[in-house]
């Protein structure tokens, strides 16, 4: 065999091993990589996040109930105060003098009881004497009367006797007026003397409100005063001061703000996992216990009704979540995230929740049918494509064709939302291999894609970031 010959066969040899390897090149490169994930079972909970602070259930402004300097204050600012406990006492030398004035006259007024009472004891034994000397001057009258009536005695002898029977008569009355009298001074000294003693309470209020008391058993929280601030009392148009600040923290809440579009998810009773960003590593238990009804704006805090403005921006509700345990680590103000569960699903179909996308199922329907076939000059179009596509939510499955995988897009209906996971209540079955990504390879992902499974450390990176 000539060398040139042989130079020929290399030639041709070596064309035919690059039109291989262009035809192998050009053929991978028409795959697309993806990441997949399949549909599996799995307990699922959907939970509602909400930012917050910790807060009471009960608490009150300990304020002034008397006007003057402040001569004590018995708690500091953090202090666990019991209920009836002194808190701070104000000057009280004014309703001291009062309530010592009243005493005095409460005395007296005992002192002249007494005096009235010996009066009527002397009216009742002089009203005795009376009835024994009318008793003896009737006896007389009565035998004188006998006497003169037989001719007895004189017209004198018994005039005597009749005037002195009338004079012990009226003497007997008179003294009987003055026992009246005596008991009603009596009862007049009582009226006034029960009186002073109602004055007495009064006064002894007004000097108990010179000290201010815990009404419970709590924790003080504000302080916001010193020894020798003078305090107010508080009128009808303007509030007194404000001497402190006790919270009751038997009973603990989380008040949180959850997003609008979580709202209608939650509702009372649910459970919720409260942290405490000063708490680093403890998880609080409760439950939700209020939602608010009121949209509140996210720049400014108050409600949509509060507001003047017109301008759309992003809302929150209020909700509360009280916790089932309190503990003395707790204070009010500090910074708390709940973690609400709104809902679990045990055993639930689910899908990663980066697998969604939006298409129109009758262009994916068309695109899948002419997946494989040559270009033939015309491509067939759904009926209405000049139409505004109609797009459902759906995820890319991956099926068999001639030896390749290709992506078809499938609707499903879906359920509650977990953390990273979704539950599918329609359109896939248990084990069906899905497109999770990348995220810019599945944007653009269309029915009849020919992919290739690389499910690398490296792809799945991309797909998360």
């Amino acid at each position: 065999m000539s060398a040139k010959k042989i130079i020929v066969i290399v030639a041709v040899v070596l064309v035919l091993a690059g039109i291989v390897t262009a035809s192998i090149i050009h053929g991978q490169a028409s795959v697309t990589k993806v990441a997949t994930s399949k549909a599996v079972r799995q307990d699922l909970t959907s939970v509602v996040n909400g930012t917050g602070q910790i807060k009471p259930l009960t608490y009150v402004n300990v304020g002034a109930t008397a006007f003057g300097r402040i001569t004590h204050l018995y708690v500091k600012e953090g202090a666990h105060v019991k209920a009836g406990a002194t808190l701070a006492t104000v000057e009280s030398v004014q309703p001291q003098a009062t309530v010592s004035a009243q005493e005095a006259s409460i005395a007296a007024a005992h002192t002249d009881i007494t005096s009235f009472l010996a009066a009527e004891k002397t009216a009742e034994a002089n009203i005795a004497q009376g009835q024994a000397d009318l008793e003896q001057k009737k006896l007389d009258f009565t035998r004188a009367q006998s006497l003169y009536n037989e001719k007895l005695i004189a017209k004198q002898d018994f005039d005597a006797k009749k005037a002195a029977y009338d004079m012990s008569a009226a003497t007997l009355a008179q003294r009987q007026a003055a026992l009246a009298q005596a008991r009603a001074q009596t009862d007049s000294q009582r009226g006034h003397a029960n009186q002073a003693v109602a004055n007495q309470r009064a006064n002894y209020d007004a000097l108990d409100k010179t000290i201010s008391r815990a009404p419970f058993d709590g924790l003080v929280t504000n302080v916001p005063v010193r020894e020798g601030e003078t305090v107010v009392v508080g009128i009808q148009n303007a509030g007194g001061s404000t001497i402190m600040t006790l919270a009751d923290m038997s009973v603990i809440t989380a008040e949180v703000k959850v997003d609008e579009t979580d709202i209608v998810n939650v509702s009372l009773n649910q459970v919720a996992d409260v942290t405490v960003d000063a708490l680093p590593g403890r998880i609080f238990k409760g439950h939700v216990t209020e939602v608010g009804d009121q949209a509140l704006l996210r720049t400014t805090g108050l409600s949509t009704t509060q507001s003047t403005t017109g301008t759309e921006e992003a809302k929150d509700f209020k909700v509360v979540v009280t916790l089932d345990h309190a503990s003395e680590d707790l204070r009010p103000g500090l910074s708390a995230t709940a973690k609400i569960t709104t809902a679990h699903k045990p055993g639930a179909l689910t899908i990663p929740i980066q697998a969604l996308v939006q298409r129109d199922p009758a262009a994916e329907k068309i695109l899948a049918a002419n997946a494989g076939k040559p270009p033939s000059g015309a491509v067939a179009t759904p009926a209405g494509a000049a139409t505004k596509p109609q797009l459902v939510q759906g995820v890319y499955v991956l099926r068999a064709d001639h030896k390749k995988q290709r992506a078809e897009f499938v609707p499903v209906t879906t359920g509650i939302t977990g953390s990273t996971d979704i539950e599918v209540l329609g359109g896939l079955k248990e084990g069906d291999q899905i497109v999770t990504g990348r995220y810019r390879i599945l944007r653009a992902l269309k029915s009849g894609t020919a992919v290739k499974v690389d499910n690398t450390v490296e792809m799945n990176a991309d797909q998360k970031s």
